[in-house]
């Protein structure tokens, strides 16, 4: 038993080291996953109002009209999707298939912040669960040593959460986002089959 024992804690201090550095990669890519976030949150909160007040006068004879007085795709998903829709209005199954993919596109973006409120935890409690065991090893006869390993099972936890926080704050917010974008799409898309249909 005792060799099952000495095995288990020399793998679990083996695997500190790649612990922490992917707890300090993620909490890199949180950092810039926030930054990036709240740029694109300005962004997005102009263009919404703007194409909130496109939608509230939008009418099939208009649609034209104000859909290009819209800014220009740019980064925009959404005015991307529009333009692609607006340009194969007549084509049914490449506007389905254009939502559908948008669909495909919103999940693969919030499958990031998904990936940091997983992983940020676990690699937190990973790291804290090896320098307790550590502790518990030496931490009679080193004092030294225990308020080291007690730092380090700590900071690891702190950096964990943090790292989760950003995922599950940018989680929600873009959930709302993409909720909002693709029903907007789909309004859109109806009205605009609305108009090829009334042409016919």
């Amino acid at each position: 038993m005792e060799t099952i024992s000495n095995t288990l804690f020399w793998i679990s201090n083996g695997l500190l080291v790649p612990v922490i550095v992917l707890l300090l990669l993620f909490f890199l890519r949180a950092i810039l996953l926030a930054g990036g976030f709240f740029g694109e949150f300005y962004q997005r909160m102009k263009l919404q109002k703007q194409f909130a007040e496109t939608l509230e006068n939008i009418t099939p004879e208009n649609i034209d009209g104000l859909l290009q007085q819209l800014p220009s795709a740019g980064n925009s998903p959404l005015l991307r999707s529009l333009s692609k829709l607006s340009a194969h209005r007549d084509d049914d199954a490449y506007c389905e298939h254009l939502l559908a993919n948008y669909e495909v596109e919103a999940e693969k973006e919030l499958g990031r912040s998904r990936t940091f409120i997983k992983l940020g935890p676990m690699l937190g409690l990973m790291g804290t669960s090896s320098r307790w065991s550590r502790t518990g090893r030496f931490g009679t006869r080193r004092h030294l040593l225990h308020g080291y390993n007690m730092q380090v099972a700590f900071a690891t936890t702190v950096v964990g959460l943090v790292i989760a926080a950003v995922g599950i704050i940018t989680l929600q917010v873009k959930q709302r986002w993409y909720a909002r974008e693709m029903n907007d799409l789909e309004y859109l898309y109806k009205v605009i089959s609305r108009q090829t249909a009334e042409k016919e």
